[in-house]
């Protein structure tokens, strides 16, 4: 890992005559939090799908991990993502799913054993570990994604709406993981709709809006540049960088 855990300069993607992404840079340290947001549309999943590369930029450069984002087979040992729909096989059960990854993953078996009961346990699955993913509710599915994603120790993990279908019990599970990862060194790109978590969480703060990076900062900065007398939320930040589309992140 170098000092920045993830950055780019002048990263962009276009389809065609549309531009989905236009000249973002990034620049994040290591062991630091990330909180992405932009109203629907705006091109994070583009921009999170470029930086697992998935996704290859149409012109820029990115690094992850200290590795060029086109370098594919050196980048993915390093991270670990969660889409806003998990990849998972239904047919499977829990503990079948995170075996299999954990086998893509090279992580010895005594190892893999070990983790996938400590995740499961944390996330409060080892009841239902040994039930077929498809009797799974959404916030179950969504917490087998989440352990999926960070099973391997990756340096930088990239979430996805992570508290989705969850309740408040396991979105607190979350949000106590995240701050434990980072408090290990790990980064977190983090795009929520869930505002209070990325205030709670995030060190610096990216708002995207139409394909460009509109704003950023920590968030006590962000909700401070507003005139004299005036108590902003990040919620009123990103309303008025925005124009107030959607109304959410």
């Amino acid at each position: 890992m170098t000092d920045r855990a993830i950055e780019a300069r002048a990263l962009t993607k276009r389809y065609g005559d549309t531009t989905a992404i236009e000249r973002i840079d990034l620049a994040v340290p290591s062991g630091s939090v990330y909180g992405f947001l932009g109203p629907n549309g705006a091109g994070k999943t583009t921009t999170m799908r470029m930086l697992t590369t998935l996704v290859e930029p149409t012109s820029g450069t990115a690094t992850v991990a200290g590795v060029e984002v086109t370098d594919r087979a050196s980048v993915v040992p390093n991270i670990g993502y969660l889409p806003e729909e998990p990849p998972l096989h239904a047919e499977l059960t829990a503990r079948e799913q995170l075996r299999y990854i954990a086998g893509l993953r090279d992580i010895p078996d005594p190892r893999a054993e070990q983790r996938i009961t400590d995740l499961l346990e944390r996330f409060s699955l080892g009841d239902d570990a040994d039930r077929r993913i498809s009797t799974y509710s959404k916030g179950m599915k969504q917490k087998t994604g989440i352990i999926q994603a960070m099973l391997h120790d990756p340096d930088v993990l990239f979430l996805d709406e992570p508290t989705s279908g969850l309740d408040p019990r396991a979105a607190r599970t979350v949000r106590d993981t995240i701050a434990d990862l980072t408090a290990g060194d790990a980064t977190v790109f983090l795009s929520t709709h869930i505002l209070p978590v990325v205030d709670d969480l995030a060190d610096t703060v990216g708002v995207l809006y139409d394909g460009s990076l509109v704003t950023e900062g920590p968030p006590d900065a962000l909700k401070q540049r507003a005139e004299a007398g005036d108590e902003r939320t990040l919620e009123d930040v990103f309303l008025t960088v925005t124009g107030g589309i959607d109304g959410a992140a």
